[in-house]
């Protein structure tokens, strides 16, 4: 199964069109909000692999993020949990507690890129906080820009606050080599 980028590309334009978003850095808490759900931030030990969690109770959703990571990590957690929220219903393989709670980690696989819904995840993430609308512009009247200098990327970056390698991964998923 492929991820499904149109999908993902049409549900961030909606999205960001939806809630009036328009130019970097994209106010993802603001918009978790939006839509009626709740950001918990949640101190785990610095050697914890936990990154962020999604949890479906009842008529009410959650994403819960490890406040000891970095702010730009923080916010690329944000954005890969309402991904998940936004695009995969809870399926019996999440992890269960009493019976009612779905919660999914975002860990060590999440990461590396090996499961699909976790891609798509990263996908979202990816397009929500450097939407291709904002991004493609940006890069086309800066012609003369240098990406493969870090002073560039890192700028760059910074105006999406979102991580250097974030970003750089970002202009080559979008065809930008580096």
């Amino acid at each position: 199964m492929n991820v499904r980028r149109k999908r993902i590309q049409q549900l961030v334009d909606d999205l960001l069109i939806r809630t009036k978003e328009t130019n970097p850095p994209i106010n993802v808490e603001a918009i978790i909000k939006e839509l009626g759900i709740q950001v918990v931030r949640q101190k785990y030990p610095k050697d914890s692999d936990i990154s962020g969690f999604v949890v479906r109770r009842d008529h009410v959703t959650a994403i819960g993020i490890n406040s000891n990571h970095s702010p730009v990590r923080q916010r690329f957690t944000l954005a890969h949990e309402l991904g998940h929220v936004l695009l995969h219903p809870p399926t019996t393989q999440e992890l269960h507690i009493d019976r009612q709670f779905s919660v999914k980690f975002r860990d060590e696989k999440s990461s590396q890129g090996l499961d699909l819904e976790e891609r798509e995840a990263n996908l979202f993430a990816a397009e929500l906080l450097m939407p291709r609308r904002c991004l493609l512009p940006e890069l086309s009247q800066n012609d003369g820009i240098d990406l493969e200098g870090n002073t560039a990327i890192d700028a760059m970056a910074k105006r999406y606050d979102v991580s250097s390698q974030a970003f750089a991964i970002r202009l080559s998923t979008l065809g930008y080599g580096l």
